[in-house]
């Protein structure tokens, strides 16, 4: 446990789901645990307890990646935990592949509604389709224009062309929106949808007043900052404004709000984790200040923000929220765009005139 998670409480301790297994959150909702096959190697999944038109079973709260283990621990889930009650609602937080790659498979299975925003649905359709500007490939002009060089790296970005598709294959044909504010009612109890962008479209928490339950997806996470990254379809995207305005909507829950993550364990003391988190974010920000006394390119300030080795995947990621911290300093700024001769585009420290 690194410091700053020593500040958060843990009411479930070192308890964890195996895959296929429920553990109990509270009466009608449950925690599962299911596999990832990149180094965030776990995402968790939660039922609740729900009734429509007559009807009682479970409703899902994301589904995680299409790949054999994790419908294996489905199918484990349907004969043991459920004993063969049905879904009746699949809801998703936001697009990416951990939360929405088995959604077609689950709706299908049971004749299940999607339930997810319209931002997240229009683009999780889109990326599935690995449509242009969207597909794996569009991402190495936009990050060759931030630096990135190297045969080896572009190989390997190129060979992640089918990746989303790869893990979602499918999403459902037809959704039931949420919104913000938005109250649904699940089982015998209200959960309210509050949204938040940055980290992607419109992602949608769910809030339980009665339980004193956020389902935080991946806008609020224990042990690591979600990523922000500014990507090719919107290359010019202030996500680090979007992701810090987005938390202050979660200031108003109670401070004893128990917090079940898309990844890590159940916590306490959301409103430390918010504190932490804009002050990661701070730290990161002035970080870059610094380092664009000179001209730097994104790729110049990913070793900055990221002091480790990097796969392919991992270094997407670094570069786009490499580039979502210099964007908001040059929004705020703080610094200014140059492009160079090399079509490279770099950033440097606002020189301000006096006099």
């Amino acid at each position: 446990m690194n410091a700053l998670e020593s500040q958060l409480s843990y009411p479930f301790g070192d308890a964890l789901p195996a895959p296929g297994e429920v553990l109990p959150i509270a009466p009608g909702l449950g925690w599962l645990r299911m596999p990832l096959p990149f180094a965030l190697d776990h995402i968790n999944l939660w039922l609740l307890g729900d009734e429509v038109d007559g009807r009682t079973g479970w409703s899902a709260v994301d589904c995680g990646v299409a790949t054999d283990a994790t419908r294996a621990a489905w199918q484990h889930v349907f004969a043991g935990p459920l004993q063969g009650q049905r879904l009746l609602r699949v809801f998703a937080t936001h697009c990416h592949p951990d939360h929405i790659g088995l959604s077609d498979w689950l709706c299908r299975r049971f004749d299940a509604p999607f339930w997810i925003t319209t931002g997240e649905y229009g683009f999780g359709r889109m990326m599935s389709a690995a449509l242009p500007g969207v597909d794996g490939t569009a991402a190495i002009p936009h990050f060759r224009r931030h630096g990135l060089a190297g045969h080896e790296l572009i190989e390997q970005m190129q060979s992640r062309r089918n990746y989303f598709p790869s893990l979602v294959p499918a999403v459902p044909e037809s959704y039931t929106r949420m919104h913000d504010r938005q109250q649904i009612v699940v089982g015998a109890r209200r959960w309210r949808v509050i949204t938040g962008f940055g980290h992607s479209p419109e992602h949608a928490a769910l809030y339980c007043e009665a339980l004193g339950v956020l389902i935080s997806g991946d806008m609020v996470l224990p042990r690591i900052s979600t990523n922000v990254s500014v990507f090719a379809v919107e290359p010019e995207g202030n996500p680090l404004q979007l992701y810090l305005d987005s938390l202050a909507k979660f200031d108003d829950l109670p401070a004893d709000t128990l917090v079940l993550p898309s990844h890590g364990r159940p916590f306490r003391r959301l409103h430390t984790r918010i504190a932490q988190l804009r002050a990661h974010h701070a730290e990161r920000l002035a970080e870059v200040v610094t380092a664009c006394a000179e001209p730097c390119s994104a790729m110049d300030i990913v070793p900055v923000m990221f002091r480790r080795p990097l796969d392919a995947h991992q270094l997407t990621f670094a570069l786009g929220e490499a580039l979502a911290h210099l964007h908001k300093l040059w929004s705020d700024g703080v610094v200014r765009r140059l492009v160079g001769a090399d079509g490279i585009i770099r950033f440097q420290v606002t020189v301000v005139q006096i006099g």
